[in-house]
């Protein structure tokens, strides 16, 4: 099935090798690489999965990395791909983070793991798990470091806060008097598209229970959903829908798969999701749902001539953050695509002088920026934490080609938002009540940890 695997740094140098059958030149690497990196020379990111010379080339770029697989056959693309991500899983599980340094530092375990999970080109095992029972190298050990200053969520029980990132291999469970945790994350991601009024005109969710369960001996768990839950527009309960209040007290979900493991019956009837949760990283749940919400940002677009100059234009964005002062968002991205016609751009934020920012304690130097990624066509505006109820302007100055000051204005986006919010409640209204591990042993009490995460997917405004 799959000729070769193999793993690049973003700089194109070769980490991880694989070769299954030899009917791929070994070039492939540097084939991958140039073809990826300049796609269609405008900046575009080349696609998941295209063909160069009769050898189909399937990727995912996670960690920093590319997780590359090559064949001549005619495969599956979301098989492959899916593939490619569980390698990304199972050495998180197994380094507790990926990066390319970790990669090089434990190379040697990379292969190893490869011979287990892939065979002669064909798909073996990807359940971590089970690999556990093969491979005999342990990882270079990791030092665990907590990200961002402490976890935005809940410790159930008891409310206390905890770490952003869990950084951990799962043979630390093996070890005597290893701490044993599980972390339940609902992780979702935001689209919504407004008009140029600023007039939502379409929504939806997708989301996903995601738990990392580092409890020695793989103790069942049994997680208590939203009782107002309704699987599916045909589910029973969307006719006795009036029994829980007004249609904004009701979580829908338009579509969902649980994990295997998983009785259906029983979640079904009682919505309770009950199994035996497997070392490392694994989705419990995964979910779709057009249910509307109130977007947590506004961008607020302006184009104004500069009347002295007939090749100049200037772009003003005003962000708005309208969720509670509260709640802070980290890794705030707006991306604006220019046309063609913008020849130079020049960037002017409301930032904080930067030497103040210097002598804040605990606060990084930039933490507001602009940049014009000329080869992406894409203006990308940048703020590190920002406060609920927040207003932050970015100024452009944008020289275009003569004659095309009109088709600029109407060319110009749409403009994307990409963040990360914790807290509660989700989107979509789902919501975890209870989790119990279901061991029965004296003074078991391992730690609890329990947050939800929306991020946009592609939260866009469309100019005209």
């Amino acid at each position: 099935m799959l000729s070769q695997v193999f793993l690049l740094s973003p700089r194109g140098d070769t980490l991880i090798f694989k070769d299954f059958k030899g009917n791929v030149p070994k070039t492939s690497t540097e084939t991958f690489f140039r073809k990826a990196k300049f796609w269609d020379g405008e900046g575009r990111d080349a696609p998941p999965a295209f063909t160069v010379d009769g050898v189909q080339y399937l990727h995912v770029k996670v960690g920093g990395l590319y997780w590359v697989a090559s064949t001549r056959e005619n495969v599956s693309p979301s098989l492959v791909l899916e593939l490619l991500l569980r390698m990304y899983w199972i050495c998180r599980d197994y380094f507790g983070y990926v990066s390319e340094e970790m990669v090089r530092k434990n190379f040697l375990l990379v292969y190893e793991l490869l011979d287990e999970i892939i065979d002669y080109g064909l798909p073996q095992n990807s359940s971590t798990e089970r690999l556990k029972q093969f491979i005999m190298m342990e990882p270079v050990a990791v030092k665990q470091r907590l990200g961002g200053g402490g976890r935005a969520g809940l410790k159930l029980p008891g409310g206390a806060t905890g770490p952003t990132e869990v950084i951990k291999s799962v043979l630390d469970t093996d070890r005597t008097g290893a701490k044993e945790e599980i972390f339940v994350d609902i992780v979702e991601k935001l689209t919504a598209i407004f008009d140029a009024s600023g007039h939502q005109k379409s929504s939806s969710i997708v989301g996903a229970i995601q738990i990392k369960s580092y409890l020695s001996g793989n103790p069942p768990i049994r997680l208590g959903l939203s009782e107002n839950l309704i699987l599916g527009r045909r589910d029973s309960r969307m006719q006795q829908s009036s029994a829980y209040g007004s249609d904004t007290d009701v979580v829908v979900l338009d579509t969902y798969s649980i994990n295997e493991g998983v009785d259906a019956e029983r979640f079904g009837a009682e919505r309770v999701l009950e199994l035996a949760p497997p070392d490392g990283h694994f989705a419990l749940m995964n979910y779709r749902s057009s249910r509307s919400f109130r977007p947590p940002f506004r961008v607020y677009p302006l184009v104004e001539d500069d009347m002295y100059a007939g090749d100049k234009l200037t772009l003003y964005l005003r962000l708005l953050a309208e969720y509670p002062a509260s709640k802070t968002a980290s890794g705030v991205e707006v991306t604006v695509p220019l046309p063609r016609s913008v020849q130079r751009v020049h960037c002017e934020t409301d930032a904080p002088n930067e030497s103040k920012l210097l002598a804040l304690p605990g606060r990084g130097a930039f933490e507001q920026s602009a940049e014009w990624r000329e080869r992406e066509r894409k203006l990308v505006w940048s703020i590190k934490n920002l406060r609920g109820g927040q207003e932050h302007t970015l100024r452009c100055r944008l020289t275009v080609d003569q004659g095309s000051i009109e088709s600029t204005k109407r060319d110009y986006g749409p403009i994307m938002v990409q963040f990360v919010l914790p807290g509660k409640p989700s989107a979509s209204g789902l919501d975890v009540r209870y989790m119990k591990i279901l061991k029965d042993e004296k003074n078991y009490a391992p730690s609890r940890w329990f947050r939800v995460v929306a991020m946009a997917n592609s939260y866009q405004i469309r100019p005209h």
